[in-house]
């Protein structure tokens, strides 16, 4: 069995994630998003998504973005640049 590189936990059903040409070990998603999702510059919440980036600079929020000044960003897009399948 594998240990998760999260939590330690020795599991047979791991999964990995290949990122930035390096493989990680997990048991969960849980920790997959504990150990790579990157952190909200402004508040510090993991972000699960997209995020919002200015620069080198990763938002989870237009909100959080405003607080360090940027103003180019927003939450959604308009209804017009929605792609359906």
């Amino acid at each position: 069995m594998e240990r998760c590189e999260g939590c330690g936990n020795a599991y047979e059903k791991v999964f990995y994630v290949t990122m930035n040409a390096q493989k990680y070990t997990f048991d969960s998603f849980e920790c997959a998003i504990h150990k790579l999702a990157p952190n909200c510059h402004t508040c510090g919440i993991r972000i699960m998504g997209h995020g919002l980036e200015d620069g080198d600079s990763i938002f989870c929020c237009a909100s959080c973005a405003r607080m360090q000044g940027v103003t180019t960003l927003n939450d959604h897009v308009g209804q017009d640049k929605i792609l359906h399948p």
